[in-house]
This record gives C-alpha cells, sequence and structure tokens, in this order.
C-alpha cells in the first residue's frame, strides 16, 4: 500500500517536471522566463510537500527556530558545555561516597588521589558569553524561594549533592549525607535560610518520571527548576532502546499535559500575596560516558556498551522531548563532560568525580539565566538576573 509520503512525492513530480519540460519545449529560446517559471514551481511544490515531512515544519514552527536574542546570546548555549579539565595530585586523600543505583543500591567509597578542577574554555566566542562559577552567595540569591526538583538514579542523586555543596556549608553537608544517599529512597530538605526547597526523587526508569508529571499535575503545582533523567537502569536491566523510546514519548506527553495546566492556572488562577514571576525551568539530566572496561561486573560490560549507548541516545532525541529538538526540556549533556574528563575523572567507568557534576550545576545556573532572559542594556546574563530580583519583579494583588 502507497503511503501519504510516497502519494506526495509522486504528485510532487507530475507537477514540477511536466510543466517544466513543457516550459523547456516551448521557451527553450528564453532562459529567464524557463528558469523563472521552474522556481515558482519548486517553491509552490515545496509548500504543498511540507506537510509530508513533520521534521520540516516542525523545524519551521519550533520555538528554538524563532528566538533570536538580540546580542547573539542564543549562540551561547551551544558553548555552556564547553568545559577543560585540570588534575593535579592531591595532598590529602579526599573520600567520596555514592549510591551505585545500578548494583541494587549498594554504597561504594574511592579515594582519589588527584585534585580535579574545571574552567570554562578560553577561546574567544566562550568568553564572550561571560560564564561565571556562582559563589554560595550568589546561588543562594538566584535560588532564593524556589522549589527545586531533582529525579532520577544515581547519577540524579550526584547532582543533588553538588548542588547542596553549594549553598550549605560543611556542618550541614555531614548531617545530610547519611539521608541523601540512603538506598532506594526519596530525599528532601527545606532551607530557611534562603527558602530553598529541594526534593531528590528515586525514579531509575523513565514510568517513574512520567508518574512524577502527573503527580505535579494532580497537585496543581509544578517545581520552579525541574531536572530529570533516566536510562542506565533501563539499558542494564532491559536492553530495548525501543521501549524505551516509548516510554520517552509517554512522558513527552504527560509533560506537555501538565506544562499547559499550569500555564492555564497562571493565567485564570487565583494568585495570593506579592509572588516572584517565575516560570518553570526543565532540564533532562543526560547519561555518562560509560567506559566500558571500567565497569564493574560483567553484565554491565555486556549491556552497557557504545552501540547501546548510541541505540538509546538516538531514542532520546527522536522523543523530541529535548528543546534542541522542539520539546521542552534542556539538555544538561552530562556526556559531554565526562567524555572531555576522562578515565582520570572516574574509579567505576560510570559515577565520576564530584567536579564533574559541580560544573554540571554551575551550567544548569548559568545556561538557565542565558536561555530564557533577553539581554537589555549590554547586561550580562548574571547581572541582568540579579538586577531583576533586586528590582523585585512582582505580581501584586492589590492592582498597583
Amino acid at each position: 500500500m502507497i503511503g501519504a509520503v510516497q502519494l506526495g512525492v509522486l504528485a510532487a513530480c507530475v507537477v514540477l517536471f511536466v510543466p517544466m519540460g513543457m516550459a523547456g519545449w516551448h521557451l527553450s529560446r528564453n532562459k529567464m522566463l524557463f528558469f523563472s517559471g521552474a522556481l515558482f514551481i519548486t517553491l509552490a511544490v515545496g509548500v504543498h510537500l511540507s506537510p509530508y515531512f513533520p521534521s520540516i515544519s516542525h523545524f519551521l514552527t519550533s520555538p528554538a527556530a524563532t528566538i533570536v536574542l538580540g546580542d547573539g546570546r542564543g549562540s551561547c548555549l551551544s558553548l555552556v558545555h564547553d568545559i577543560v579539565w585540570d588534575v593535579k595530585p592531591a595532598r590529602h586523600m579526599h573520600p567520596v561516597s555514592y549510591t551505585d543505583g545500578n548494583t541494587n543500591g549498594s554504597s561504594k567509597s574511592s579515594a582519589y588521589d588527584r585534585e580535579l578542577s574545571w574552567s570554562w574554555a578560553r577561546s574567544k566566542s566562550v568568553l564572550e558569553c561571560d560564564f561565571q562559577k556562582l559563589r554560595s552567595s550568589d546561588a543562594s540569591d538566584l535560588l532564593n524561594g524556589s522549589w527545586v526538583v531533582v529525579a532520577g538514579d544515581s547519577q540524579a542523586r550526584l547532582v543533588v549533592l553538588s548542588l547542596l555543596n553549594l549553598v550549605l556549608d560543611s556542618d550541614r553537608m555531614e548531617a545530610v549525607k547519611g539521608d541523601l544517599f540512603k538506598r532506594h529512597s526519596n530525599y528532601g530538605i527545606m532551607i530557611p535560610g534562603i527558602g530553598l526547597k529541594l526534593d531528590f526523587i528515586w525514579a531509575p526508569y523513565v514510568s517513574n518520571l512520567t508518574d512524577l508529571m502527573l503527580s505535579f499535575r494532580e497537585n496543581v503545582n509544578l517545581p520552579d527548576v525541574l531536572i530529570m533523567g533516566s536510562g542506565l537502569w533501563h539499558m542494564l536491566h532491559f536492553s530495548n532502546a525501543s521501549d524505551y523510546g516509548v516510554s520517552l514519548q509517554m512522558l513527552s506527553s504527560s509533560l506537555v499535559s501538565s506544562l499547559s495546566f499550569s500555564r492555564e492556572l497562571s493565567n485564570d488562577g487565583p494568585v495570593t500575596g506579592s509572588v516572584p514571576i517565575r516560570s518553570q525551568h526543565l532540564f533532562w539530566l543526560g547519561m555518562p560516558n560509560l567506559i566500558n572496561s571500567m565497569l564493574n561486573t560483567e553484565e554491565k560490560r555486556e549491556k552497557m556498551n557504545d552501540v547501546a549507548f548510541y541505540s538509546y541516545s538516538m531514542e532520546l532525541h527522536k522523543s523530541r522531548i529535548l528543546r534542541q529538538a522542539g520539546g521542552h526540556f534542556l539538555l544538561l549533556d552530562i556526556h559531554s563532560l565526562t567524555q572531555s574528563c576522562g578515565p582520570q575523572c572516574t574509579e567505576d567507568g560510570m559515577h565520576y568525580d564530584g567536579a564533574v557534576y559541580n560544573a554540571a550545576v554551575q551550567i544548569v545556573l548559568n545556561w538557565d539565566k542565558c536561555s530564557l532572559s533577553v539581554d537589555v542594556l549590554s547586561f550580562t546574563c548574571i547581572e541582568r538576573w540579579q538586577w531583576e530580583e533586586h528590582m523585585g519583579i512582582l505580581i501584586n494583588t492589590d492592582g498597583d
């Protein structure tokens, strides 16, 4: 049976080449008229064919294709992961503990005999973006009064650890680690000093993330910042990239439904008091670079190979859940960070040094500001964010 695309192409050939042939026969001595007619016909056929090719029409109508920042700041989004690493011998051994989600939650400790630091590349284009490592006070100001949710497996848990390291002092961090790394458990903390609510949701499968989005809708509430990601557990325990893709499609549908409902509520629902204007900032936590020879079980080395990783990555991009493909999530490219850092930054080929996740948190803070704000008055992204906070852009229910 001939599909719609094939019929469209056949019709296009008839519409295009028959008139062109006739025009060439009768107008062979008038090349200008011939090529003008051919160009007109080609454009007309292109317009009528575009519905048969969703990738073309989607690109033409996607938000990413229509956003234009006056100072070229949009190009910075492609450079925010441009990180360089510096590894030096450590003066002291610093033990790092984590919960390995792919080995049934077992804990592992390793002592790094190196000090790992990072910075953004010093190329001209990156320097023009003015990315900055935020200090604890700056991050606290930016996250003041926010609700942040991080959902996923052990990679997501390490992101939470880095975020808490940024906003908490060392004494509080010692108390936090024991609860944060409990096997297969959720974790939540409220930081009264800055009004930050941070929740970690243990969600090793995409279906868990879909359930989470549905619960947000049922509770008529969405976090200000949502970082989620999944894939490692599915790759290990199901090894079926197509099934993973179907799960992502279901998540995408639940996300669209929840976001639409959230916008309706923000437009028509009651607002009490004066609160800062906030929109949902959504990030997809990409899978890390898997160094097959360093994985600590035979099952992992067999199932979590380069071919499997590529298949799962293709399904992620085909699902159109990412902003780059017209979706809602900005990709937090952990694969790029871990690949550039390399084997020197991991003990087991899957979980990386804390500096990697520290860089990821800083990327979120810089990327989010640069992509969602429009620079005016030649402000840098960070300066503009701070300026808006200090000016107090508020929703006032008194109508003033």
